[in-house]
């Protein structure tokens, strides 16, 4: 016991307690977050393999939760996650094996790990200001009327299935950024609440079928597990009860700097060649961290006046889900396009 109980082990159970939160607020996948988190912290020996083993196998664990929920609740469309899990589990289950295939050598392997996360990272940021502009649109449009049961296109739901088991299966990021801006874009029709309820429930046997393959390959460092889980459930708790009282849209273009950050930060800590092998960059990441710091906020306060809104205001989700609130929206923007109506570009949580 007293080998388990560490000063790593609190960090590692703070860090899965933060990444929680932002997972309860956001809905934002937490391997986009957890995995980079816990390789600058050193964690399972700052090995790339160990720790996506251990991340994706505590996702599976705080995720069941939130897809029992939701199922409960009757709010997943049930056959466009069957499509889903038909195309991402096989690749899921795959996906270890290909990176093993690629090289056997514990360091080659943990480069090509390390690399393939810091481009997934950099993905996941694109995709995740995609979806933020997707919302700001749909809100902005006054919303889909909403098609419960939207006429499903299996190949293509299955290719983006297939996509998504990929990456998770190599990396453990794109469950829940990835793959929710391909449903967006797909099935635009969908309420918030079915997104959420559809992705999670696709997402449980997809991280599961991956952590089972990572597991088997690369074993399971229970060090790294148990704190993780000990923080990431009551952390995800904690940032669901939070989220309608929170400002979402700032967290939400937050995690986008966060995601860029990581993804530069950690294809220099795998010495990736355009960067330089031999030694690491902090003013090359810092200055990554201070341009999207700086740029995303006017970039997005652009995009927002290209809509008719202020350049600036965050709502809290519990605003925007107020009658009162959302009709007062709409009847600014019916008098006047360019008025500063309160509408939001977060939108209710997406997943």
């Amino acid at each position: 016991m007293e080998d388990l109980i560490t000063t790593t082990f609190f960090s590692i159970m703070a860090a899965g307690f933060v990444v929680g939160i932002v997972v309860g607020l956001t809905g934002m996948g937490g391997g986009a977050l957890m995995t980079p988190a816990l390789l600058f912290l050193g964690a399972g020996s700052g090995e790339a393999a160990t720790v996506v083993a251990a991340d994706l196998t505590a996702a599976a664990i705080y995720k069941s939760g939130g897809a029992i929920v939701h199922a409960r609740e009757g709010s997943p469309n049930f056959t466009l996650a069957k499509w889903l899990m038909i195309g991402s589990i096989p690749f899921a289950l795959a996906g270890p094996y290909i990176v093993k295939a690629v090289t056997s050598d514990p360091d080659q392997l943990d480069f090509v790990l390390k690399v393939s996360i810091g481009f997934a990272l950099l993905l996941a940021a694109s995709t995740y200001a995609l979806r933020l502009y997707l919302n700001l649109r749909m809100v902005r449009s006054g919303g889909h009327h909403g098609d419960p049961d939207p006429r499903i296109r299996p190949l293509v739901t299955l290719l983006v299935g297939a996509l998504g088991g990929l990456l998770v299966g190599v990396t453990s990021v794109g469950s829940g950024s990835i793959i929710m801006v391909a449903l967006l874009m797909l099935y635009p029709g969908l309420s918030a609440v079915k997104l959420v309820g559809t992705d999670l429930v696709q997402a449980v046997p997809l991280v599961l079928a991956a952590a089972i393959a990572n597991v088997a390959i690369h074993g399971l460092d229970w060090n790294l597990l148990i704190p993780l889980v000990i923080g990431s459930v009551p952390g995800t708790i904690l940032g669901s009860r939070l989220a309608p009282r929170v400002p979402q849209s700032y967290i939400r273009r937050g995690i986008v700097v966060v995601l860029t950050m990581s993804g530069v930060a950690l294809l220099d800590k795998a010495g990736w060649a355009p960067l330089g092998r031999e030694e690491t960059h902090p003013y090359l990441i810092a200055g990554v961290g201070l341009a999207t710091l700086v740029l995303v906020p006017i970039i997005w306060g652009f995009l927002r006046r290209g809509t008719g809104l202020p350049m600036f205001g965050a709502p809290t989700v519990a605003q925007l889900e107020d009658p009162q609130y959302v009709a007062s929206a709409r009847r600014r923007k019916g008098a006047k396009a360019t008025d500063p109506a309160p509408t939001s570009d977060s939108g209710p949580p997406t997943g």
